[in-house]
């Protein structure tokens, strides 16, 4: 990398027009961190302790759990940092790993979201293949495929930006380090490269979501020819979840990266709810409207002495109560 050592370290400066909001703002986001943590972590515990759950669509669930409990890990421990009082500066490569370790596990949740798509595609399309299609290999290899076309996206990108010479300003409009700010800094003609990046950061995303549509069409046709109301209603809450999921993970890709005229303080804003709401909301979208990991992580909260055997009966008295 050429006059890499021409600057040594990056200040963050944060999220722009937030200043002396920092206490505010760290008691916000601190909340939002542990609450991503404990709900990702609750479900893993749920999916794993209950053999019930041990299928194709909760093992993919399980990695969902793990990237977005890694996802905001990635900006959020130094953002916290910062904002309790310490230092701004991050390193070199400490700045290369965050943009390459953001867009690794952007770019594999992405890919995971168009598997999960493909693998509802199958369970109400071809029904009676499910098991053999999803099988526990198949299962393995998609989801390996996720990880493996995410690091090549990611290190494509963490390349073509940390190709390019940094030897003027160091201070990053920005609280982490991210393509369009960094591109900024550097003491080179970007164009090129920004065209070149706009395109992969787009096609990328844009190829999974005309994926994940594809399988969704032919999901709703195939929902529209099952003649119970009652079989309809189960198949479309199914997919329901799925659905909300990916909205709210491609609507700020699109905002940040796929906007003419990028806006920090909105482009900051919207990247805050990305990397810390989305991934803490996932836990509730699947968990609440799934009886299933509702029943798994009451045994799991019971186990672990959170929830008292008396409520947990009536809770579950309360349920068949209510369903019957």
């Amino acid at each position: 990398m050429r006059n890499r050592s021409v600057v040594t370290e990056f200040i963050l400066l944060g999220i722009p027009h937030t200043e002396g909001l920092e206490t505010m703002l760290l008691v916000l986001f601190l909340s939002f961190y542990i609450f991503t943590l404990i709900g990702n972590l609750l479900i893993l515990l749920a999916v794993v302790s209950s053999a019930q759950l041990h299928t194709p669509m909760y093992f993919f669930l399980c990695k969902l759990s793990i990237f977005d409990i890694f996802f905001p890990s990635v900006s959020s421990p130094k953002m916290l940092c910062y904002l309790s009082g310490n230092s701004r500066a991050i390193s070199y490569a400490g700045c290369a790993s965050q943009l390459f370790f953001y867009h690794f596990l952007g770019c594999t949740e992405c890919f995971l979201y168009t598997v999960m798509a493909y693998d509802r595609f199958v369970a109400i399309c071809h029904p009676l293949h499910y098991t053999t299609i999803m099988s526990p290999r198949a299962c393995i290899i998609l989801a390996m495929g996720t990880s493996f076309f995410g690091c090549i996206q990611a290190t494509f990108l963490t390349t073509l930006t940390f190709q390019l010479p940094y030897c003027g300003p160091n201070k990053v409009d920005y609280y982490f380090c991210d393509i369009p700010v960094m591109l900024k800094l550097a003491c080179a003609d970007t164009s090129a490269l920004e065209m070149v990046g706009f395109i992969s950061v787009g096609l990328m995303p844009l190829s999974c979501f005309l994926l994940i549509l594809t399988s969704y069409s032919r999901i709703v046709c195939s929902i529209l020819q099952i003649r119970s109301a009652e079989g309809r209603h189960h198949a479309f809450s199914t997919c329901s979840a799925h659905l909300t999921a990916i909205l709210l993970f491609y609507m700020p890709v699109v905002l940040i990266y796929l906007r003419p005229t990028p806006s920090p303080w909105l482009d900051a804003t919207v990247q805050i709810l990305n990397n810390l709401v989305t991934p803490m909301l996932n836990p509730l979208i699947y968990s609440l409207r799934n009886k299933e990991v509702k029943s798994s992580l009451r045994k799991v909260l019971h186990q672990l002495g959170f929830l008292p055997e008396q409520l947990q009966k009536e809770i579950s008295n309360w349920h068949f109560n209510h369903n019957s």
